[in-house]
């Protein structure tokens, strides 16, 4: 993707305008900073007014800036190295309310994750985890702490339920060694995308077991052969990954897959409760 878009700018580049030829140069050289800028700020950069900057857009093809800002972050998502995502972090911030800014991002994240979801798969992913014979939940790096949170809850529910750790390659597939037919993998992974995550999905899918991926995008590499895909927007705070979204889609998760077992889980907590009570895991004095 990255290629064709930029190759696409290259072969049309000497037909522009100046003005054009000064965003498709800027984009050609620093299409990272250039796919987190408003059109105004991308005309105001290289010496052009906004307007030049959609009409370029739809020379090549898009309807308007937006579409082609979109397809700029997708195709760079993946791989700003940390460093860049501060740079680019701090030219959208600015001396804006940092407050402000991050949480209204993350609202739109789940607003627009909450349009997109493909409904069909959540309720298949709801379905397969519940008629699975062991689960297995994989996240790596920043996405491990979405798989702990999974786990956590999914232990309570399910007899048998597996975090698969992740200290190194070889250990990951010992773990999933007599994974197969019948059984559910529950793969998370954001850009930067792990290889190691990749690897697993695809020994898990190569063993018949079903993959559902909770990842950014359909084009995402463990979504390309997984059964269900569920999208979560992400988006880059600085070197932090934005994983409030993909944490809202594990909440549903959880809300529906406790609905199909419910009259379970009543005995389940019952059960709990007792155990709690019994061993004063709860500081009942100070519950309100």
């Amino acid at each position: 993707m990255k290629n064709d878009l930029l190759n696409q700018i290259q072969r049309r580049i000497a037909s522009m305008s100046k003005g054009q030829r000064a965003i498709g140069n800027y984009i050609l050289n620093s299409y990272d900073k250039a796919a987190f800028m408003t059109a105004a700020k991308l005309g105001a950069t290289v010496g052009v007014s906004e307007s030049t900057v959609v009409r370029f857009a739809t020379i090549l093809g898009y309807e308007g800036y937006p579409e082609l800002q979109d397809s700029l972050q997708e195709l760079i998502r993946s791989k700003l190295t940390a460093v860049q995502r501060i740079e680019i972090t701090n030219d959208r911030l600015g001396d804006d309310d940092v407050l402000r800014r991050v949480l209204n991002s993350d609202i739109e994240k789940v607003k627009t994750t909450l349009d997109e979801i493909d409904r069909e798969d959540f309720r298949r992913a709801v379905s397969t985890i519940v008629g699975a014979k062991e689960i297995y939940i994989i996240g790596m790096r920043s996405s491990a702490a979405l798989a702990n949170f999974l786990w956590y809850y999914f232990r309570l529910m399910f007899p048998s339920v597996h975090l698969v750790q992740t200290t190194s390659g070889s250990e990951i597939f010992e773990q999933m060694l007599r994974i197969g037919e019948g059984d559910a993998v529950i793969a998370a992974s954001f850009p930067r995308y792990s290889k190691r995550i990749i690897n697993a999905v695809d020994f898990a899918k190569a063993q018949g077991a079903s993959v559902i991926a909770l990842t950014d995008s359909p084009a995402s590499p463990i979504a390309v052969n997984a059964d269900c895909i569920l999208t979560a927007k992400s988006d880059m705070l600085s070197f932090v990954d934005s994983l409030v979204a993909p944490m809202s889609i594990i909440n549903a998760l959880i809300v529906a897959i406790a609905r199909e077992k419910n009259r379970e889980l009543e005995k389940t907590f019952a059960r709990l409760e007792e155990i709690w009570d019994e061993y004063e895991v709860y500081d009942k004095d100070n519950q309100k």
